[in-house]
């Protein structure tokens, strides 16, 4: 265990830094999910701009990796995508 006061205060902000940090990537994680789950167009096509800031904003802060938050917004745009060939 830590032994000196600044490796205590060092644990005790990585603790507070893990769990805020948890906090907006579990957010992210069910937003994605929502949205790969949307069928309606519309609902998808709105969606898709908030999640996609979402994201950049987590890999700005080193939440997510940018090429994460890259490959996950690829994705969903393909996914919206699909949805407005299949009403076509």
């Amino acid at each position: 265990m830590a032994n000196h006061k600044s490796a205590e205060k060092r644990v005790r902000q990585n603790a507070k830094r893990k769990e805020h940090n948890h906090y907006y990537a579990k957010t992210a994680r069910n937003a994605v999910k929502e949205l790969r789950q949307t069928t309606d167009e519309k609902v998808a096509a709105e969606k898709l701009p908030k999640l996609a800031s979402m994201l950049d904003k987590l890999a700005k802060r080193n939440i997510i990796h940018k090429n994460k938050a890259a490959n996950l917004k690829s994705g969903l745009a393909k996914h919206v995508a699909s949805l407005s060939k299949k009403e076509a």
